[in-house]
């Protein structure tokens, strides 16, 4: 029987060191490391939590969820480790490899070293290998080309009462004791110490923004957020 796989190898040119990730279809990882040009060394393979254990909290739950999500935190992991050259990039590879049965799980290097001999060397990232995976085995994908709509921030009840304002053609102004002063409008914002002033364009008005923010950041007190 053929074995379903999804997995990488990953090396690190600065320690010499590669390491290979997989999982099989059936919710086994197999994990095999070593230096350059050495025979690596094969680890026990880990099954599924779900393959294992009669808890029932675990009841329903898909055995390649864990080993999945895993599989995407080794790869995180390893690149922040320095293991950034692709040296099989990821990859869903179907191999002429029986799996072991789970209570015979052992060190497995032939189903290691078939994924290294048919893992096409085409680029892409990870969460497309799985999506192949995952499609193969007849599972639910992730959609591909999915536009993400950002959702509205909720509006502080304080700006929605001068949007109000504004909406009724009122303008929004500085306390008239202030020496320099703002006047904000429908139309536009204009800044003026006493009868002189200027109308600032939108750009103008972001980067003013943009620079309060800073420092209302810059300056609060530790514990307390900038109102």
């Amino acid at each position: 029987m053929a074995t379903l796989v999804v997995g990488f190898r990953l090396g690190n040119d600065t320690a010499g060191r590669q390491v290979t990730v997989l999982v099989t279809e059936t919710g086994v990882t197999h994990r095999a490391q070593g230096l350059y040009g050495k025979l690596a060394r094969v680890s026990r393979p880990e099954p599924s939590v779900v393959l294992t254990t009669t808890n029932p909290c675990f009841a329903g739950e898909n055995p390649l969820a864990r080993p999945i999500a895993d599989l995407r935190e080794q790869h995180a992991s390893y690149t922040r480790k320095g293991f950034t050259r692709a040296l099989i990039p990821p990859a869903a590879v179907r191999q002429d490899v029986d799996e072991q049965p789970l209570k015979a799980l052992a060190p497995h290097r032939e189903l290691i070293q078939a994924f290294l001999g048919t893992a096409p060397n085409t680029p892409q990232p990870l969460d497309e290998a799985i999506r192949e995976f995952r499609g193969a085995l007849g599972l639910p994908t992730r959609p591909t080309n999915v536009t993400r709509v950002p959702r509205d921030r909720p509006i502080p009840p304080r700006v929605e009462a001068m949007l109000r304002t504004l909406a009724h053609g009122s303008p929004i102004t500085s306390p008239p004791r202030l020496p320099v002063g703002w006047t904000v409008t429908g139309q536009g914002v204009r800044l003026h110490v006493g009868q002189a002033g200027e109308v600032l364009d939108r750009q103008a008005v972001v980067e003013l923004q943009t620079a309060l923010s800073a420092w209302l950041h810059f300056t609060k007190k530790p514990g307390k957020a900038p109102r």
